[in-house]
């Protein structure tokens, strides 16, 4: 969910190149394995480091650090709406120890080029797989996103199964929050409680950096690819007056919805976190991705 205005709401690829037959240093010609060679010059050709691709004519700001260990899937971050890829640092650096982990800005967040016109989870899902393509290739994704991210991530994997083969769920914004708002906090609503529900509704139609009209939609199956849903237990959104009690009920069902996307889908709650659970509680990020590219593989 996109930050609430502070006044009602305070927290609302490693580079080896295969050169050929090396006898050098005590290797045997007939050791060497070619379609290892292929594999590390495909891993010689992805993204390591942050730096700025092109996908579909547009600058698109991405960060890579760690290796991926044999079998393991590529771990993709995927920030929340209002924040960009510095959000996720921490946890990318943590993760990176035993994985290969990337992060990227969408369109008009981050350093990354504006959108031209409005986006949809069409177009913010073509941008995502012309990414994926740089900084993956053929190896299987673990997409893991806070909010926002959490959403468009959960949108994308269906209809990407042959690629994204895990996802962990941050807080992810609920599939029917526009709807949500418009019911909980009525046209009637004064002060604070009107300001939020004019605010979020605006950023919902499009009215945020990247441009993105968050619709919202059924939540579709992926599969039985592993699923981690991870919701906040400091109940934030009660700092609303009067109708903050009845959003977090319906951001807890929002939640539990989301486990429909897999057979093998997980919730738990991080107790202390509020919204920003991979910075309030980072080793309840860690440890949920890590299973989840642990079962992935």
């Amino acid at each position: 969910m996109f930050g609430i205005k502070a006044s009602v709401v305070a927290a609302l690829c490693t580079t080896v190149i295969g050169a050929g037959v090396v006898t050098c240093g005590g290797a045997m010609a007939q050791d060497w394995d070619p379609f290892a060679a292929v594999e590390r010059q495909i891993e010689a050709d992805l993204v390591s480091g942050t730096k700025k691709i092109e996908v579909a004519g547009k600058r698109v700001n991405v960060s890579c650090s760690g290796a991926a260990a044999d079998g393991r899937p590529v771990i993709v971050l995927m920030h929340g709406g209002g924040d960009d890829l510095t959000k996720m640092a921490a946890l990318q650096k943590t993760l990176s120890g035993k994985n290969r982990v990337c992060s990227y800005d969408r369109l008009g967040a981050g350093a990354s080029d504006k959108p031209q016109g409005p986006q949809d989870f069409a177009s913010t899902g073509k941008i995502l797989t012309g990414v994926l393509d740089q900084v993956a290739g053929d190896r299987p994704v673990v997409l893991a996103g806070h909010s926002l991210g959490g959403l468009i991530a959960a949108r994308y994997a269906p209809g990407h199964k042959d690629r994204v083969k895990g996802l962990v769920l941050m807080d992810a914004t609920p599939s029917t929050m526009r709807a949500d708002i418009a019911r909980v906090i009525p046209k009637s609503a004064k002060g604070p409680a009107a300001q939020v529900r004019a605010q979020q509704l605006a950023i919902f139609a499009g009215q945020n950096p990247e441009k993105l009209v968050i619709a919202d939609g059924k939540v579709r199956s992926a599969g039985k690819i592993p699923v981690e849903v991870i919701k906040h237990g400091r109940p934030y959104l009660a700092a609303i007056p009067t109708y903050g009690k009845r959003l977090e009920k319906a951001w807890s069902a929002g939640q539990r919805k989301w486990l429909a996307i897999s057979s093998r889908s997980r919730l738990s709650t991080a107790a202390k976190s509020g919204h920003y659970i991979h910075t309030d509680q980072p080793g309840a990020a860690v440890k949920a991705i890590e299973r989840v590219a642990k079962r992935a593989a």
